[in-house]
């Protein structure tokens, strides 16, 4: 696995994307627990997430049509520039009454996001050959969660002694990173060409909804994608429960401080360490389609321990072990849908297939986080997310039962039009 790092151009990115995410968690962790301890209440910090999750909705299916478009690591340079500049208003947040500016910082960095997943997904597949797939996706995850590992430890400790200020500093400089990287590499001229001819790009504001909708028809023409997007919808309903009411349910339920809840996420990216270097080491035994399944599964049965086994024995060992625990299968599930959609999308639909993945995520990520923001107060962080894990369970069954089969005779339904075209 490690090998696939001696492709320079997949180096750069993953070094680049290593330290940038890095900065990433530190604001991950640090503005949920500054905007709740300064306001005491989880509807203010489900506002605040929901801010930053509203460009996903509103430009990911188009930004991934864009990525189709453009020079990917062009786009990916430029948005990671503009990130970087647009967290610094974030310096002036000192109180309640300059808190408005989080919610403006936090819908222009989500807007400007947009473009560099869908660019960075459809580009992976050129740096690295098909069979190398699994272990680059393996290989990302551990450098994902290796950020995850150092950036929710130091967000904690940096929240709670130097305040917010050098969080978003650090963060700033990260995107600067990348951008360094990004403009290191050398990429042969088709892998970043734009397969259009001059009338296309003449017509090209005409065309816009046309290859929109083009993404959106591929995901409901092709049953494992349809399945891929029918799972996920369910589980980020979950993930937005969960994001806004673990923070709650650490400090109000559990009695535990922002040190704490930092490394909670650290904790899962030690899982999410062992999962990827096991995954990238065994990976090759499992098709991606079982993969997906049996990891999504393990992880919402581990969430519902995490949730339920600290109300009866708030030992916080255990919790750090179940959180380690619940690591290993979420990136075997991240790394099994990455590479089905890499595997079962062409070239030129892939950057808007990821965004349309990163749309229809992030519409049920805010609804997770309204109902926890509406409910969460009334009914309790505990009940709210035992929804979440149950949801998790539910959606892994399904891909469990139905993915396998699907991607077979999807697989061989291209084979026979290979064939047919040969």
């Amino acid at each position: 696995m490690l090998a696939i790092l001696r492709q320079r151009n997949f180096a750069l990115l993953w070094f680049g994307g290593l330290i940038s995410m890095t900065g990433d968690w530190l604001l991950r962790i640090g503005l949920p627990v500054y905007v709740y301890s300064l306001t005491g209440s989880a509807f203010a910090t489900s506002i605040m997430l929901i801010t930053g999750f509203l460009p996903d909705v509103l430009l990911g299916s188009v930004a991934g049509v864009f990525a189709d478009r453009w020079d990917r690591r062009k786009t990916m340079l430029t948005s990671n520039l503009l990130l970087a500049f647009g967290l610094l208003p974030l310096l002036a947040v000192h109180s309640k009454d300059t808190l408005w500016l989080v919610y403006i910082v936090q819908f222009f960095e989500g807007c400007v996001s947009q473009f560099v997943f869908p660019a960075e997904s459809a580009l992976i597949p050129h740096l690295v050959s098909e069979e190398q797939l699994v272990s680059a996706n393996a290989l990302k995850s551990i450098g994902q969660n290796t950020a995850r590992l150092v950036g929710s430890a130091l967000g904690g400790l940096l929240i709670g002694s130097l305040g917010l200020s050098s969080s978003v500093l650090l963060d700033a400089v990260s995107f600067l990173f990348v951008c360094s990287m990004l403009s290191l590499m050398r990429l042969p001229a088709p892998a970043v060409k734009v397969k259009h001819t001059p009338a296309h790009v003449a017509s090209a504001e005409k065309n816009l909804l046309r290859e929109w909708l083009e993404g959106l028809q591929l995901i409901f023409r092709v049953r494992p994608l349809t399945i891929l997007f029918l799972m996920f919808a369910v589980q980020s309903i979950g993930e937005g429960v969960f994001s806004v009411l673990l923070v709650v349910f650490v400090e109000k339920v559990l009695g535990y401080g922002a040190v704490v809840y930092g490394s909670l996420g650290s904790m899962q990216a030690v899982g999410s360490l062992l999962g990827g270097a096991i995954i990238g080491l065994l990976g090759k035994r499992y098709t991606p389609a079982r993969l997906v399944g049996i990891c999504i599964c393990l992880f919402g049965i581990i969430d519902l321990l995490i949730i339920n086994i600290p109300l009866f024995i708030p030992n916080l060992l255990i919790i750090w072990a179940l959180f380690i625990l619940v690591g290993i299968p979420g990136i075997g599930a991240m790394v099994g849908v990455y590479s089905l959609f890499q595997s079962l999308v062409a070239d030129e639909l892939r950057g808007r297939v990821f965004g349309a993945f990163i749309t229809i995520e992030a519409l049920m990520v805010l609804v997770g986080m309204g109902l926890a923001g509406l409910l969460g107060d009334h009914l309790g962080a505990p009940l709210m997310l035992n929804i979440q894990g149950s949801a998790y369970t539910l959606s892994g069954l399904l891909g469990l039962f139905t993915l396998g089969r699907m991607v077979k005779k999807q697989q061989e339904k291209q084979n026979a039009e290979l064939i047919a075209k040969a």
